[in-house]
């Protein structure tokens, strides 16, 4: 199992900009909310976009989907550790913890 990363954590680690962090849910879900700065990677495509969107396999990476419930964030981590990423931890309570503590979330798809 891949290893956790608290909210607090993960807050001070964005406002710091020491971590990479990564939205498991894509799609629509990026697009109506997401964690500050947070990437957009789905399963389907690690293999694929990985590398451009994390050259450096030693970064401080996070993944996260909706909540505890939700496995994407999961299967993500494992796949990038496969990968031979070697800093990988989840955020398991999700953007939906995130949001509730009132914390900022961004919405909206990046300009190419």
């Amino acid at each position: 199992m891949t290893t956790l990363i608290t909210r607090d954590e993960l807050k001070a680690a964005i406002e710091a900009g020491t971590v990479v962090v990564l939205d498991t849910l894509g799609g629509d879900y990026y697009a109506q909310q997401h964690l500050p700065g947070a990437i957009a990677l789905v399963e389907s495509e690690v293999a694929e976009r990985a590398a451009e969107l994390l050259p450096d396999r030693d970064a401080d990476i996070v993944t996260y989907c909706s909540n505890a419930a939700c496995g994407n964030s999961e299967a993500v981590a494992r796949r990038l550790t496969a990968l031979g990423y070697t800093n990988v931890r989840k955020y398991r309570d999700g953007i939906q913890d995130w949001a509730e503590a009132g914390l900022p979330v961004e919405s909206g798809v990046p300009a190419l």
